[in-house]
């Protein structure tokens, strides 16, 4: 292929260069080994229906990719829907002609449905006689957890397969055949080691991004009348790594769930290393904040109690300067509810009195402590026997406030650490007096 066809290709460099036979695809070795379950679903000798397959990956993994090289190594016909075009006529549809083609060749056609997960559970149903017939071999695709996004009785019909991100190593393998296959820049343009080791940190285990950022910097150093692209063609064709984050998928669940355990864990750079692949990838700065809000109350607690102050600062700077400014008291709170002490003494405290109250454990409300204030309160013997706290030089007196059934509850239990150290011997201090050890 010329230089001058590749920018005339009538579909992207991805595309052209994706593999026809299992044993062209690179990476997924883990279950594309001799015998595996692709493996024998793609063999052209194999008879039966077959199994349906999930597979469960990020993008640009080789998901589309695996279903088309098993569908043409097995020679079975391949159809492919959309979860996000396709509706229940669509996948009746395909039944029917399923059949047909079953009756005629004797070999189930492949379904490769895309984005499964964007299926509603009505559509995801149209599926199942297809699947448990043996009338379609299933081969679906998700970026998100099947576990929570792919319906039971279709999951337990189906193997899941997981993918995993492309090692550095399989991208440079993708580019080098992407270089010199026909199908590609066919030898028009090198690409530099520079370049390409820059494509493969840009890429982030994704091929298909790989390949795209190839092709635009390819598009740059031709319009330049270069010979080789170099690593500022690519600068000039991608300005920044499109971080892997899917907002509603389990990126955006792992990456916050990491940001939150490296605050916990006082790992500030870790935790500036999530909050900016969030804020790169365009993550709602409101559920960023939320969540700080949460871990300052549940993580830190009385050991700092400005953490949820400057926690609940950032959220409100946030809904009134926006973004990105945002980013600059979220980077603050950060590394200061990472670095602060921590204590989850209150969020134990009120789950387990929260627990005794399920289970039963309430008790009556002590009578010096109940209402007195209407008429006839005094006559029952509401509020008889309360002693005022501020009529005591210490502020403090000998006084049951629990009911009788939880009179030796000890929920708050502080840790000696930062307030926390100082409020431990307080409260063992006031307890004594509580409970009449110093009258």
């Amino acid at each position: 292929m010329s230089s001058e066809s590749l920018f005339q290709a009538p579909v992207p460099l991805a595309v052209a260069l994706r593999p026809t036979t299992v044993d062209e695809v690179i990476g997924q070795d883990h279950v594309l080994g001799v015998g595996s379950p692709l493996r024998v679903l793609a063999d052209p000798q194999r008879e039966g229906p077959g199994t349906s397959v999930i597979l469960w990956g990020p993008p640009g993994t080789g998901k589309t990719t695996l279903a088309s090289a098993i569908a043409r190594s097995s020679g079975r016909k391949f159809v492919e829907l959309s979860a996000v075009t396709a509706g229940v006529k669509d996948v009746r549809d395909v039944m029917s002609d399923a059949r047909i083609e079953g009756e005629l060749s004797g070999r189930a056609p492949v379904l490769f449905l895309d984005e499964i997960h964007r299926f509603s559970k009505s559509q995801q149903d149209a599926l199942l006689p297809g699947v448990e017939n043996g009338l379609v071999v299933l081969i679906a695709a998700t970026t998100e957890n099947p576990s929570f996004s792919v319906i039971s009785p279709l999951l337990s019909r189906s193997l899941l397969i997981t993918l995993r991100p492309l090692e550095p190593d399989h991208i440079r393998e993708v580019l080098e055949r992407a270089v010199v296959d026909p199908r590609g820049l066919a030898g028009a343009l090198q690409l530099s080691d520079d370049a390409r080791e820059e494509l493969v940190r840009l890429s982030t285990g994704d091929a298909r991004k790989a390949l795209t950022a190839l092709e635009a910097a390819a598009g740059v150093a031709h319009a330049a009348g270069a010979a080789t692209v170099e690593v500022e063609h690519v600068a000039q064709a991608v300005d920044r790594a499109l971080v892997r984050y899917d907002a509603s998928g389990d990126q955006h669940y792992d990456v916050i769930s990491a940001f939150i355990k490296s605050v916990r864990g006082s790992d500030a750079d870790a935790a500036l290393h999530y909050l900016a692949r969030m804020i790169e990838a365009g993550e709602d700065a409101r559920f960023i904040a939320r969540r700080l809000i949460i871990l300052a109350s549940e993580d830190i607690g009385l050991a700092d109690p400005q953490a949820l102050t400057l926690a609940v600062s950032a959220a409100q700077a946030i809904a009134l300067i926006g973004m990105p400014e945002g980013r600059i008291p979220l980077a603050e709170v950060t590394v200061y509810l990472a670095l602060a002490p921590k204590s989850n003494a209150s969020y134990v405290a009120i789950s387990e009195a929260q627990r005794d109250i399920r289970e039963g454990k309430v008790g009556e409300v002590p009578e010096p402590l109940r209402d007195a204030h209407y008429p006839g309160a005094s006559a029952l013997g509401h509020g008889e026997g309360y002693r005022y706290p501020h009529n005591d030089a210490a502020g403090i007196v000998s006084q049951g406030y629990a009911p009788d059934t939880l009179r030796d509850a000890h929920y708050y239990r502080p840790v000696p650490r930062g307030l926390e150290r100082e409020l431990q011997e307080r409260s063992r201090h006031i307890r004594d007096i509580l409970r009449g050890s110093q009258d």
